[in-house]
């Protein structure tokens, strides 16, 4: 069986586990599995073993750092890792070794993890799915031949499969959510400035989050738990006092507003995604939650704004590469960066004084109101050949409003749809309510039983 990091820690704990014993299981699972999968974009096995004594010494002599502690672990492969290549996917970086760890990744290696490698990403988490880089796009362990969503692929492939118990992704329009929802996972964007982006590629600077998956939400909020935390050197980094992470907290008398125009008007869901939606709210009124119908500014309007900030800070980051060299791209990409260089000042501007109004308006749509819930993807993974290159730009999505809103935002798998694929509900809070949003997804997880069931690799 593959453990949660949840039992993986309490075993730990007990001695009754050992985590090179448990890095070993998952290595294992990497070399039967990486074939098909094309999770990681490099492997460290012999770090990983390396940290798993530490871990497994620090076990003997009654000295665990905490939870995570002999985890097994991988990082996107836009965190940088000291003396590891990070490449962002591309041959733009693919000779980058950097010096230092990012923040984050400095944080968990402190806790203790255990790391078995890089993971696949979309190219510079923004253009994919894409066969012309120099490492393949991860797959769907539920269906080699079906999408991960991205840009967070290789996490999404590598925790469903069992390869590893949690890792880092990012998300600017959805970039952790969307993998997590079409991979039977859970993930969350936190709260804006909740986690330092020190030391991790950029994309598009007021969107840009780092944030954990795992299979479960209370796995997510122990990972999570070791991340946050004020970065000095990260601008974006808020010293604001940190959520708590229980999510065992009492979920009585919180009041969940259902965003229904989102996900049956303004862009309709599939009946299996809008069934696991109903089916997550009865199980809230059941644990004494009240639910209320909650408007907020259409679909699209979010769609514009987010999409416009993201095209034109995207190109801010990647100009002089494309000017200089942009054969080095992907096609891919270098298609979606071109719409920044389309956009003008006064484009991003009226982006700007239309995400304040935004704003504005979910803040008062939601007074009293204490977690949001909608759809996190449309319904099960397409087929990979079938993703356009403009497909997440064709028609609105569910994530990228709350990275417009800078909300903490959590995807949870609802069960299976038509297609045998996952499908999945996304729950929302308020700033620096990211344990409540944890809390109430371990409450879905709890009751809907779906975390028993994992690939048939």
């Amino acid at each position: 069986m593959i453990p949660t990091i949840a039992e993986a820690a309490r075993e730990i704990a007990a001695k009754r586990l050992s985590p090179v014993e448990l890095a070993q299981a998952c290595l294992a699972r990497v070399e039967a599995h990486q074939p098909a999968l094309h999770a990681f974009i490099l492997q460290t096995p012999e770090r990983a073993l390396d940290d798993a004594r530490a871990a497994e010494a620090r076990q003997m002599a009654g000295r665990l750092r905490g939870k995570l502690d002999g985890i097994p672990i991988g990082h996107k492969d836009i965190y940088e890792t000291a003396g590891i290549p990070t490449t962002g996917h591309s041959a733009q970086m693919q000779d980058h070794v950097p010096a230092q760890d990012a923040f984050t990744v400095a944080r968990w290696r402190e806790a203790g993890v255990v790391l078995l490698g890089k993971l696949a990403t979309h190219e510079f988490a923004f253009g994919g799915p894409s066969f012309d880089l120099p490492w393949p796009p991860a797959r769907n362990p539920w269906d080699t031949e079906r999408f991960t969503a991205g840009s967070s692929s290789g996490t999404g492939a590598a925790v469903a499969s069992g390869m590893i118990l949690g890792g880092t992704g990012s998300d600017t329009g959805g970039s952790i959510r969307g993998p997590a929802a079409l991979c039977g996972i859970a993930g969350i964007k936190p709260s804006y400035g909740l986690c330092s982006r020190s030391g991790v590629l950029p994309l598009a600077h007021t969107l840009d989050t780092t944030g954990p998956m795992a299979w479960t939400s209370e796995d997510c909020a122990l990972l999570l738990e070791a991340m946050a935390g004020h970065d000095p050197a990260d601008p974006s980094s808020a010293s604001h006092p940190l959520p708590s992470f229980d999510v065992k907290q009492d979920l009585r008398a919180r009041r969940v507003g259902v965003i229904r125009h989102f996900h049956e008007s303004d862009h309709r869901v599939s009946d299996a995604t809008l069934r696991g939606i109903e089916e997550s709210l009865a199980i809230f009124r059941a644990r004494g939650m009240e639910v209320v119908e909650v408007t907020l500014p259409p679909l699209q309007d979010f769609h514009a704004a987010g999409w416009v900030t993201l095209a034109a800070e995207a190109w801010a980051v990647h100009e002089p590469w494309m000017r200089e060299k942009p054969m080095k791209y992907g096609e891919a990409l270098r298609a979606r960066l071109g719409m920044g260089a389309l956009l003008t000042a006064g484009d991003y501007l009226q982006a700007q004084r239309r995400r304040r109004e935004i704003i504005a308006r979910s803040f008062a749509a939601t007074e009293g109101v204490d977690l949001l819930v909608t759809a996190a993807v449309v319904g099960e993974a397409p087929k990979i050949t079938e993703v356009g290159k403009f497909a997440s730009i064709e028609k609105p999505g569910f994530t990228i409003p709350f990275n417009i809103l800078g909300w903490p935002a959590l995807s949870v798998c609802t069960g299976f749809g038509a297609g045998g694929l996952p499908v999945a509900v996304q729950i929302v809070g308020k700033p620096w309510q990211d344990g409540l949003v944890l809390a109430a997804g371990h409450a879905l997880e709890t009751e809907n039983g779906h975390r028993a069931k994992r690939p048939a690799l």
